[in-house]
């Protein structure tokens, strides 16, 4: 039978070739920003609307679609905050 024969392995060292970058510069801090405005901007215009119902400007639906988008936006975000944190969460309970 043929010997089989291993070589041993060498280590190489790790180059780091270039840091890794967001391509179009939203980072996840970007866009938990951009969220955040965006809810307190639909919150906003709920209340506007409250009042533009208040002063007879507005009917009750077009009030009542703007709140519904502020509620909807709102939880949403309170949804994905809270998968993040659990997310977090789990990753500081693992054991390395």
């Amino acid at each position: 039978m043929d010997d089989i024969r291993i070589d041993p392995l060498s280590r190489k060292p790790f180059q780091r070739s270039e840091e890794i970058k967001p391509k179009n510069g939203t980072g996840f801090g970007n866009v938990i920003d951009q969220a955040v405005k965006k809810v307190s901007r639909l919150e906003n215009e709920a209340d506007g609307a409250i009042v533009h119902m208040l002063q007879g400007k507005a009917d009750v639906h077009q009030t009542m679609v703007a709140l519904q988008k502020s509620d909807l936006s709102m939880r949403l975000f309170l949804a994905v905050r809270n998968k993040a944190i659990e997310a977090y969460r789990e990753v500081m309970r693992m054991q390395f």
